[in-house]
């Protein structure tokens, strides 16, 4: 704007003498400014303390527990206007196939056999997990090929081998298989 429009014309337009606009502009921010200046600073150093974590309204409750005194909507403006933001910490989804490994990947071997005319003909197992109040549960699963359902299942705190061996004497009492 300063570009295409003269201090002067600028002046007329919003009815204000140059004389005031360069009051305006060179004085010393008022008692809501300097206190404004004030609260972001100690917003800086709650924020340096909790590693950047805390967005307004928590940094709300921290100033309140320190007792200082101010609505979330002005925490907010201030940390907008000094470009501060409360970060998200990264959930943790545990990773039940890890596929950064250099070993040579297992062939499927079901996609070469024929479909199953019949149950029992073959099964697959899986496994995946469950966010629960008490942490992750895993659960593993046998599925029959031909009917499309669970045969044996088993559930434990951590992914391990003996969490699928679990579930197949399930599948075993349940099927009776030949």
């Amino acid at each position: 704007m300063k570009d295409r429009h003269s201090l002067a014309a600028r002046c007329a337009t919003l009815a204000v003498s140059r004389p005031g606009y360069y009051r305006w502009k060179d004085a010393e921010p008022g008692v809501r400014g300097r206190a404004d200046a004030q609260l972001t600073e100690t917003i800086r150093a709650v924020q340096g303390e909790h590693r950047g974590v805390d967005g307004s309204p928590r940094m709300m409750r921290v100033l309140h527990a320190r007792g200082q005194c101010h609505s979330r909507k002005r925490i907010a403006r201030l940390m907008k206007a000094a470009g501060l933001r409360g970060k998200c910490p990264r959930r943790f989804v545990p990773c039940t196939t890890p596929s950064g490994h250099a070993e040579p990947i297992a062939p499927n071997r079901l996609a070469a056999q024929p479909k199953p005319t019949a149950p029992n003909q073959g099964w697959v197992s899986d496994i995946t997990y469950v966010r629960t109040a008490a942490g992750w549960l895993y659960v593993a699963a046998l599925l029959d090929l031909y009917s499309r359902r669970i045969v044996g299942w088993a559930t434990g705190a951590s992914l391990a081998a003996e969490l699928v061996l679990r579930a197949l004497p399930m599948a075993l009492r349940h099927r009776r298989p030949p």
